[in-house]
Order: C-alpha cells, then sequence, then structure tokens
C-alpha cells in the first residue's frame, strides 16, 4: 500500500498514519538526539520530529544540515499534539533532501521595508504574508459568490482604453501601434454598455491610476470589482453595497479567523460589520466636520483626514450621499432635488480607512452627457460609443466600485495596503 502525499491542511484526516509531505524548511531546532523541523508546504506549517535512534543516520545529519528554505520530501506517522498550534505534528521514518538552499536573505532580525520590498519575492514566504494572501483569497472568492448567487453576470472589461473615465491627470499612457491609449483606469463605462445587454453585471480585475502619491492608501495598480445594474436608482444602489460588503465580512469570520488571528486582528471589529449602515449626506458630512472643529469648506471632496473623522464617529461603515456635482466625475447624475448635487454616494470604512467603495446613479440623457463631455474638456470622438447608450434605448442604471486593495487593509487592520497585493506598484517601485 502506497504512502498517500498530503498537503499539511488536511493532516487531521491522517491520524495515526504514514503520510508524505512536500514542502520548505521553515525553522530547525535541536535538542541534541530530537531534531526539530517546522516545515510548510504553501497550505500550513507542521513541525516534524526526527528521533535520532529512529531513522538511519545518513537521515538524521542530512536533516540537521539542512538550511531555511531547503526544500525536501517528509514521510512519517500522523500523531496528535496538543502543544502545536495546529494540534497535530508528524513523527519523521524518512527524508529526502531536494535542495540545500544558499543562506536566506531574510531572517527573524529586524528588517526596514525598503530591505523587505526588495526581496518581495521571498517575503511572501513569511507567516504574515501568507496569511494576506490567504485572506485576499477568501476575499476575492466572497465577491464573486455574492454576484453569482444573485445572477449578475462577469463580463471582462478591457485593460486599453481610448479615453479617461475618472479624470486626465491619472492616465498612463501607451504607444498602441502609433496611436495613443491608456490603461483603464476603471471598466465602468463598459459595465453599462453590458448592463444594457445582459441587465446586471460586473467586472472584476486590475485597473491603473498615475498617481504622484506616497500615501499608506494608494497603488498605481490594484483590483477593483465594478457591478451594475439597469434600472435602479441611487437608493438601490446604497443597499446593494451595504448587502455586498456584509457579506464580504461575514465570509473572511467565517472561512478566516485563524488569518486574521495570525495578523493579530480583533474579529470583534468586524463582527459590528452588520446591517443597516448609517447613511448621512454630503451636508450632513461637513455639519459633522464643523463639529468636529475641522475647517472644511461645501463643496470640496474630502480628505484622508476628513473621512478619518467622519468614520470615527461610527461603528461600522457609514454611506455618505449626494457629494457636489462639480467634485464627482463627468458621468454621474444630477439630483432633480437640488442642482448643485449628485445622485452619488461614497462608503467609508470606519477605523480610518477611508472610501472603500463610490458609486451612484448615473446621467442617461444624451443632451446632459454631451455637455458634461464638453464642460469637462474630453474628447468627444473617443466617447462616441459611450454616448450611443443613450442614443438607443438609454434607462436608469446604477453602480459602483469596490477597491480590494483597500477593502483587505482594512479587514486586516493594516497601517498600510502595500502587504495586501503579491507585487505591489507605488509610485517608486516597479519591481521585483
Amino acid at each position: 500500500m502506497s504512502i498517500p502525499r498530503i498537503y499539511v491542511e488536511d493532516v487531521a484526516q491522517y491520524l495515526d498514519q504514514e503520510v508524505e509531505l512536500r514542502g520548505w524548511l521553515y525553522n530547525l531546532r535541536s535538542s541534541g538526539k530530537i531534531l526539530f523541523l517546522q516545515v510548510r508546504d504553501g497550505s500550513a506549517t507542521i513541525q516534524c520530529v526526527i528521533l535520532k535512534n529512529r531513522v538511519p543516520a545518513e537521515v538524521f545529519i542530512a536533516a540537521a544540515s539542512l538550511t531555511q528554505e531547503s526544500s525536501l520530501i517528509v514521510r512519517g506517522h500522523v500523531q496528535a499534539d496538543q502543544r502545536s498550534t495546529l494540534g497535530y505534528e508528524l513523527q519523521v521514518t524518512s527524508l529526502e533532501v531536494l535542495h540545500v538552499a544558499e543562506p536566506y536573505p531574510i531572517s527573524p532580525k529586524e528588517h526596514g521595508v525598503a530591505f523587505l520590498m526588495d526581496h518581495r519575492h521571498l517575503w511572501l514566504r513569511s507567516t504574515r504574508q501568507v496569511a494576506l494572501m490567504k485572506i485576499r483569497t477568501i476575499v476575492v472568492t466572497a465577491i464573486r459568490e455574492f454576484f453569482e448567487t444573485r445572477s449578475f453576470v462577469l463580463v471582462d472589461a478591457p485593460m486599453f482604453t481610448p479615453a479617461a473615465c475618472e479624470g486626465t491627470t491619472t492616465l498612463f499612457e501607451v504607444d498602441y501601434f502609433g496611436d495613443k491609449a491608456y490603461l483603464t483606469q476603471s471598466g465602468q463605462l463598459y459595465m453599462e454598455a453590458a448592463a444594457a445587454a445582459l441587465g446586471k453585471v460586473y467586472c472584476f480585475g486590475p485597473v491603473f491610476r498615475a498617481e504622484k502619491s506616497k500615501t499608506r492608501r494608494h497603488l498605481t495598480e490594484f483590483w477593483m470589482v465594478e457591478p451594475e445594474v439597469a434600472f435602479i436608482g441611487l437608493d438601490e444602489d446604497m443597499q446593494l453595497a451595504e448587502d455586498f460588503l456584509c457579506h464580504v465580512v461575514r465570509r473572511v469570520l467565517e472561512r478566516g479567523r485563524s488569518y486574521l488571528q495570525m495578523l493579530e486582528r480583533d474579529p470583534a471589529r468586524l463582527e459590528q460589520v452588520l446591517p443597516p449602515f448609517p447613511r448621512i449626506s454630503y451636508t450632513e458630512a461637513v455639519e459633522r466636520l464643523h463639529a468636529a472643529g475641522r475647517d472644511f469648506t461645501w463643496g470640496e471632496d474630502f480628505g484622508a483626514e476628513d473621512e478619518t473623522i467622519l468614520a470615527n464617529q461610527f461603528d461600522r461603515p457609514v454611506i455618505v450621499h449626494r457629494y457636489p456635482l462639480q467634485c464627482k466625475a463627468f458621468y454621474m447624475k444630477e439630483d432633480p432635488l437640488d442642482a448643485r448635487l449628485a445622485l452619488c454616494m461614497d462608503v467609508l470604512a470606519p477605523e480610518g480607512y477611508g472610501e472603500i467603495i463610490g458609486g451612484g446613479q448615473r446621467e442617461d440623457s444624451l443632451a446632459v452627457l454631451e455637455s458634461k463631455i464638453e464642460q469637462h474638456a474630453l474628447p468627444r470622438e473617443a466617447f462616441e460609443w459611450f454616448l450611443d447608450l443613450r442614443r438607443y434605448g438609454t434607462f436608469p442604471h446604477a453602480g459602483f466600485g469596490l477597491g480590494l486593495e483597500r477593502t483587505i487593509t482594512w479587514l486586516c487592520g493594516l497601517h498600510h495596503l502595500r502587504e495586501t497585493i503579491p507585487f505591489p506598484r507605488m509610485l517608486e517601485r516597479v519591481r521585483p
């Protein structure tokens, strides 16, 4: 009977059985005649115990000479161990060394952020970074699950676009066979076209912003999910955003508590993310800022500190709606009750993490949209296809965008979002 090859995360199913693990040495310590190997395989880490008098001498010698991140195959019996965080350990019967690694550059001592980012391809192997990537996977799965169970259709938006969606100052320009093109800032305009065909749609992929910002909230390349729904308005859009965010948080609590524990994130803060979310108008938000002693002028967009002051007044995300039209994108629909305002909303995360969702109702009038394109000095030719959506069966519709990395930063209680994406791209970093 062959020995089953298993992954560490499944070890509980093989109690008192002999198994085979393949992975890398995370740590090694010795107490003379006993070696304790921490072996990781990507799914989890387990302690493998080697007793000198129970294995061939060459096995013990080979194990004792292993360096951190050496690759190996370990066989042994699974035993319960209450002292282990995993609850199990492996009593080794044989070991095969695949490769003895060179001295590993990342040691247990403190390293600066620049050093760790230069070695991001290796830093990813650390327990903390693995936990973050596991949380990211849970969030991505929850996002797709939410929209698929609500019969949304996934529509992939192009990465190359002919014009701006979120303002012309943050565009990455590329040469497209002699013509100008830009890396996409958002898939929203394409989702509006798709909504006219399919009713309820979403796109989920990387977007790009050439923002010359070094803040802890910005990346030049990040992932965004953008649903768009035909025949709904702002109120229904806010409800969709609330339901969506509650679903994602619930799944992280259900499936990721052990990873939150590794990150020292208090799950009690996330357990408060329950409906209904507070909803306040932009004008009320400005009044709250003034009451908090903030010098803020009505008509301006909120900065990071303003969002923090507002969000800290609530124990769960807060939805701020109806911002001034002047500080929102050209496609936002005017509030019919107040021409100064847009039918838009932002969801601000608590604990100072700022905006994680932005969206609203789209302008569906051809004449108004033509006028706005002119007012914003946008190239008319690049938007002719977009104007066609208003010529051929225009309809009320709304949607939003959620930034994946900023959301994970909040969920995990991190200071900076650079750790939430495998290989971050920032103002001064495009390697590794």
